[in-house]
């Protein structure tokens, strides 16, 4: 029992699994933040042209109320949090690629290539260790 709580506390710990807890609940909690603007905003200003709540939109088959004004309000809320999530993930790929740019800048200061065999090679080799040609200056 002890290992297998000391595996559970490993995977729990891991820097992704947080990651994933804190996304989950900063997620959550701007769910509620796209609800309040769908449904206290959003759907008022659409409501004008209907003439009512976007969301009391319905209509009744057979005694059977079919709300599709509660179906678009859901709509409206997932193109939104789609919408800020691709923004998101989009502005954390930049900054991932712009660390990858400086990490091949760094390295391609610290070699160079043979003119021999086009290998990349040291700066600071005055012999190609690939096809050992001497290196001119």
């Amino acid at each position: 029992m002890k290992k297998f709580l000391k595996e559970f506390e490993k995977f729990a710990l891991r820097g992704n699994v947080m990651d994933l807890a804190v996304g989950v609940i900063i997620g959550a909690s701007f769910q509620s933040i796209v609800n309040s603007l769908v449904n206290d905003v959003i759907s008022p200003i659409i409501g004008l042209f209907a003439k009512t709540d976007l969301s009391y939109l319905s209509f009744t088959i057979r005694d059977v109320e079919i709300k599709y004004g509660s179906f678009l309000t859901a709509v409206i809320n997932f193109l939104i949090m789609a919408f800020v999530i691709f923004v998101f993930v989009k502005a954390i790929n930049k900054l991932q690629n712009l660390g990858q740019r400086k990490n091949k800048k760094m390295v391609a200061a610290t070699t160079k290539k043979c003119p021999y065999c086009q290998s990349d090679i040291s700066v600071k080799a005055i012999r190609c260790p690939f096809c050992t040609s001497d290196l001119d200056e």
